[in-house]
């Protein structure tokens, strides 16, 4: 059954995804079964999107609950799991409102057109360049791939769209320097997920605030990745005594169902206005419903003081690998977006791992990136330190330039 459904699917879907030859058939919590009967552990979370893990039955009864009221109707009317979902977003961010859509690449491209729509509204129809940083993320649509800061994302699809600038990864002077009268907005990830899981330095991003104030320019955040709770708080903002213009969210706002969000200060969203944007199936009854439980169960079910806590285990045991393998040149992350920078390429890793029962990711090639289900033990993370220091061991053995 496994082979023949994978050589059904290389056969009839596009190709753009190098899959692993299991098939995944249902999960529980932080573990996932395929069809031959094995287990993993999931050290991956769809991409950092089921923060509380696999078919979670709250969240299973709350889509089952709406599944049978109402599925979608389109944003020309009213919904009560939108309007309430909406209103959570609000009194819990720094942000005056929220608009929906499906995806952290739609998400960012609400906050791009909201920035530019912002300027052109107060006059100045010249600003609408935004800069960006160099190994960031922001999503596949042109926009978005145009902002990014990846050749590889970029590469095939040129001519890019015009309105970005991108300027090396944690330096406030290149920031300062790239601002121009036509500059609208600074755009980046409180983290650098894709891009490797790197932190920015101390004070830069508060640094960033008051530069953006002194120019009259929007901060946007995004925050699709280290959003809901992944970096041990709801949003990773809250971590650096300021908040952004906009934020974007998208993967784990509904734990697997495709929702997005962008959320403004009220001046700034005041220039989103009836037909100036919009989404078909933005913040549908279902996705909504589901959504309003997440929250509800980051918050009040203490999962953001487990992935505090357990995030900081997890980031001590790795630091425990880091001084027995000389390869491992950094532990980096904060709560449980964690990581571990390589001297060696770390696909064979994965591989490795995953043959183990294990499924963690892998990316720029040399950075092992962990971004498990909020609810994981510290069992499980021991359970995981020994097989990578299992596999590093034997990789180590069997390639001397590896050691």
């Amino acid at each position: 059954m496994t082979n023949d459904l994978i050589e059904k699917a290389d056969r009839v879907m596009a190709a753009t995804y190098s899959r692993f030859p299991i098939l995944l058939t249902h999960g529980d919590g932080c573990t996932l079964y395929d069809a031959n009967g094995r287990t993993y552990t999931d050290f991956v979370a769809g991409i950092a999107v089921c923060n509380l893990g696999h078919a979670h039955p709250g969240i299973a009864q709350a889509i089952a609950d709406q599944a049978r009221r109402l599925v979608h109707v389109s944003n020309l009317y009213y919904t009560g799991p939108q309007t309430s979902l909406a209103e959570w977003l609000v009194e819990h961010s720094f942000a005056g409102r929220v608009f929906f859509c499906n995806s952290g690449a739609e998400a960012n491209e609400a906050a791009i057109k909201l920035s530019r729509k912002y300027f052109k509204d107060r006059g100045s129809p010249e600003r609408f360049r935004i800069i960006t940083m160099e190994g960031s993320f922001h999503g596949r649509t042109m926009a978005t791939l145009s902002a990014t800061g990846q050749a590889k994302i970029q590469k095939g699809f040129e001519p890019l769209v015009d309105g970005f600038e991108i300027v090396p990864f944690n330096d406030l002077e290149a920031v300062r320097d790239a601002i121009t009268g036509e500059t609208c907005a600074v755009m980046l990830e409180p983290i650098q997920g894709e891009g490797g899981v790197r932190c920015h330095a101390p004070g830069y991003l508060k640094g960033l605030r008051e530069l953006c104030d002194q120019e009259g320019l929007l901060l946007i955040f995004d925050e699709v990745q280290t959003g809901m709770g992944r970096t041990g708080r709801l949003f990773a903002y809250e971590h650096f005594s300021m908040t952004p213009d906009i934020m974007t969210l998208a993967k784990a706002l509904a734990n697997g169902l495709p929702m997005g969000a962008m959320l403004a200060k009220e001046e700034v969203a005041a220039s989103f206005t009836p037909g100036s944007h919009a989404s078909t199936f933005g913040g549908t009854p279902l996705v909504a419903a589901a959504a309003l439980r997440v929250v509800k169960v980051l918050v009040e079910e203490g999962v953001l003081r487990n992935c505090e806590r357990v995030g900081r285990y997890f980031r001590d045991r790795l630091l425990d690998l880091k001084s027995k393998h000389a390869f491992i040149r950094e532990v980096r992350g904060k709560g449980l977006l964690l990581g571990l920078d390589l001297a060696c390429d770390g696909t064979s890793i994965v591989k490795a791992c995953m043959e183990r029962g294990f499924l963690i990711n892998c990316t720029r090639d040399h950075i092992l990136r962990f971004i498990p289900p909020l609810i994981i033990r510290e069992a499980q993370i021991d359970s995981l330190i020994a097989c990578l220091d299992s596999v590093f061991e034997e990789m180590a053995a069997d390639n001397s330039s590896f050691a």
